[in-house]
């Protein structure tokens, strides 16, 4: 059904136009092919050293009530924000294990205040060097056949590389307290009971996971005491003897012998030679601020990055905030993102991505000529699902921030637990693209192919907001392909809007599906809002799941605001 035509027009940022009231194709909104280098993106550079305040307290938000607890207790002894980050992901890990673990891998993006600049650091799971392709195509794969999907893990190394780059409490301190957790018990949070409760059938008879946390047969519940004795002791020896233990040596051996039992072609060699990778972030100026975020094997940052050049705050604000128009509007601007993923986005160590190219201002401003208040742009179907990450941010007393984003990849990753050690290994192979999944977008093969040593594309979007060399916003999102929407919508809320940092991450959102419909929508909206959203030509549905969550400090005239998104039971503190 057609809208009647708006009469408002809409001033934006410089080099931008109006809104067209265009209905064009897909493919000619989209698909279209990135321009010539046409110069760099905005370059990652130091603020004057006077234009650096610090703001004298510290904050912490994480799905993970004792995470939060631990790193506070960390941050209110003088330590980092980069320590609060190490304890707050090693602590997840054990009490919130369906989501991040050691046996996983991430991304960070954090602020150094005394240099008044980001660094990113890039450890996400790779590919063994024995990789085949063959297995990919016919998913989903049997059980037995799922170390096919595990990926050489990197969470030790990052942690253990940004407690040297910026640590200051002794890692065996901080290890430790995850250690403790495992060896003498925690209490089960409500996120994890649910997924416990909901993936009863697919959990209670993995070897070793069933035992864990399926106490008599029935799945562990809320505020029930678990412990993780075999973790507990790898924990400790990562502790004392330093991250190569996981990499090297027995541990090591059981985590190749466990995943080859299921089909892995890694080797103790994989491991050994495993590397984190230091990334030049994302940069954006937006609205007086600069907007750092994830560069690949990230597409969480490129759609963030596109959304801000395409529309202005100024427009935004008008349109209001969370109004039929505006959530058709920022859905425009991810469908092409995600179309842009699907074409161009790979591991940058294997495949050339001119992110300069696609955030070229006068290839998004031709997009953006074409997108209507009035017509909805269909995306061309493929198979990515919902998978399981956990965020989590930390902010100390100088001014220092740490945005980490850690994931296993689905529920308990590939359900393949390594006993002795305690281990449970992601499946996050499973994050490239198969064949079947680039040939609506005319591709013969996926930027994204699974290849010996590749890191699969990712949606995590760590995201930092700095101002005259102080970080304002500092965010980050669990939920596979909802993170990149959900912290877009987020960080919009809280600095177009000025929203509270708990009403930003509490607010309704809008999710963009990769089959069937075109929106799906929070529950709770108003029928003529749907109807509105229908006249735009949406197809809209009820999100079917609220297990995503945005966690966000937010810094403002010297206060700062931590807030932990409910839809996962997560906590967020501060103190001074």
């Amino acid at each position: 059904m057609k809208a009647k035509p708006m009469q408002t027009t809409y001033r934006r940022m410089s080099g931008f136009g109006l809104i067209g009231a265009f209905s064009l194709s897909a493919c000619a909104l989209y698909l279209c092919a990135p321009p010539s280098l046409a110069g760099p993106a905005a370059a990652v550079s130091p603020a004057p050293a006077a234009n650096r305040p610090s703001h004298k307290q510290y904050a912490v938000s994480t799905e993970s009530p004792a995470a939060t607890r631990d790193a506070v207790q960390i941050l209110a002894q003088g330590g980092t924000a980069a320590d609060a980050a190490v304890v707050a992901a090693l602590v997840a890990g054990v009490t919130a294990p369906t989501s991040s673990g050691i046996g996983g891998g991430g991304f960070l993006l954090a602020w150094e205040h005394a240099a008044g600049k980001p660094y990113c650091l890039d450890f996400r799971e790779t590919a063994p060097s024995g990789l085949v392709a063959e297995p990919f195509e016919n998913q989903p794969l049997p059980p037995e056949q799922a170390g096919h999907l595990i990926g050489v893990p990197g969470e030790i190394k990052g942690l253990f590389a940004l407690h040297q780059r910026a640590g200051k409490t002794p890692w065996a301190e901080l290890v430790m307290r995850a250690s403790k957790h495992a060896t003498d018990g925690y209490f089960v949070g409500e996120h994890v009971a649910a997924m416990l409760k909901r993936s009863h059938t697919k959990l209670i008879n993995v070897p070793g996971l069933g035992s864990l946390f399926y106490p008599q047969g029935k799945p562990a519940l809320a505020g029930m005491r678990l412990k993780h004795p075999a973790l507990g002791q790898t924990l400790a020896r990562i502790a004392h003897e330093g991250p190569d233990v996981l990499y090297q040596g027995a541990i090591a051996q059981d985590i190749v012998e466990t995943a080859r039992k299921y089909g892995s072609p890694m080797t103790l060699d994989d491991l050994a030679k495993y590397e984190i990778k230091e990334r030049t972030p994302l940069a954006t100026d937006f609205e007086g601020a600069t907007v750092y975020t994830m560069p690949a094997p990230s597409a969480g940052g490129l759609m963030l990055s596109e959304v801000l050049r395409l529309y202005s705050a100024d427009e935004l604000r008008h349109l209001g905030h969370g109004s039929p128009a505006y959530q058709h509007l920022l859905a425009e601007a991810m469908r092409g993102a995600i179309a842009d993923r699907m074409r161009y986005m790979g591991d940058p160590d294997v495949e050339k991505v001119d992110l300069d190219a696609l955030l070229d201002q006068k290839r998004l401003d031709k997009r953006r000529a074409k997108i209507s208040l009035e017509r909805t742009h269909a995306l061309p179907r493929f198979g990515l699902e919902e998978h399981g990450t956990h965020a989590l941010i930390t902010s100390d007393r100088d001014g220092n921030v740490v945005s980490l984003t850690t994931t296993v990849n689905r529920l308990f990753g590939a359900k393949v637990y390594a006993e002795r050690s305690g281990i449970v290994l992601n499946d996050e192979l499973n994050d490239f693209t198969v064949q079947a999944d680039v040939v609506p977008f005319g591709l013969e093969k996926s930027p994204n192919r699974p290849r010996p040593g590749a890191r699969p594309v990712s949606s995590m979007t760590p995201t930092l907001v700095v101002e005259n060399g102080q970080v304002k916003l500092a965010l980050g999102g669990s939920g596979g392909m909802t993170i990149p929407t959900n912290a877009t919508q987020v960080l919009l809320s809280a600095w177009v809007f000025d929203h509270s940092a708990q009403r930003a991450v509490s607010a309704p959102r809008i999710y963009i599906p990769t089959s069937k419909e075109s929106l799906l929508i929070d529950p709770g909206a108003k029928p003529d809002h749907i109807i509105s959203l229908e006249e735009r030509g949406e197809v809209v549905k009820t999100m079917p799941f609220l297990t995503t969550a945005v966690q966000l400090i937010k810094i403002k005239d010297g206060q700062v605001e931590a807030a932990a998104d409910p839809r996962k039971h997560g906590l967020a503190r501060t103190g001074k």
